[in-house]
């Protein structure tokens, strides 16, 4: 077995050429060509797209949160990638020149009316990065209070609903619960709860 031993910036390939492919409304699509270390030229696909929130939004104490009593506010929406509808937590993409804490407002607000007495930032990761540039951060959002209505674009229908938090967890990764993001939102939110 021929193994290699190279590492870290050891394995960075240099850009020599970019090129736009599609701008498209959420991402644009372009073709770049890249060089490895040891001279191999490779042309790749790779979606520029805005960085994402994830917000989860709670009702309920912290202690009900670690026992996993009480409500996550979940949206309900179609999802044309899939041609069907999901349940998910709020979630949408940061502007340019705004902040992720900012855009997790923002976002909330608008699909949901709804504004945060305290919104914990969790983390953030990238959520493809084998052919996306982004990054995606998850907040929990407590103490909710409706301050309004939605908010939402021109496209979107989104229907609220509060669900036990328990229920969320166990059905999250199938049926309408299959947003692989969502899965991370709670993997972030159980190691914030967990330190």
């Amino acid at each position: 077995m021929n193994t290699k031993t190279r590492s870290g910036d050891e394995l960075l390939w240099s850009e020599t050429k970019r090129e736009l492919i599609a701008p498209c409304r959420i991402f644009d699509v372009n073709r770049v060509e890249r060089q490895a270390p040891d001279g191999r030229i490779g042309r790749f696909f790779f979606l520029d797209a805005p960085d994402w929130v994830t917000v989860i939004p709670f009702s309920g104490s912290l202690e009900d949160l670690t026992a996993l009593r009480g409500d996550f506010l979940m949206v309900e929406q179609f999802r044309h990638g899939i041609n069907a509808v999901t349940v998910e937590f709020p979630a949408g993409t940061v502007e340019k020149g705004e902040a992720p804490k900012a855009a997790a407002l923002r976002e909330l607000s608008e699909e949901t009316g709804i504004k945060p007495e305290r919104l914990e930032p969790l983390g953030s990761v990238c959520p493809n990065p084998a052919f996306m540039n982004n990054r995606v951060s998850f907040f929990l959002a407590l103490g909710l209070n409706r301050v309004g209505d939605q908010e939402l674009d021109e496209h979107e229908e989104i229907t609220l609903h509060y669900q036990k938090a328990a229920e969320v967890v166990r059905h999250m990764g199938s049926g309408r619960y299959n947003n692989g993001i969502m899965l991370i939102a709670l993997a972030y939110l159980r190691q914030w709860l967990d330190q």
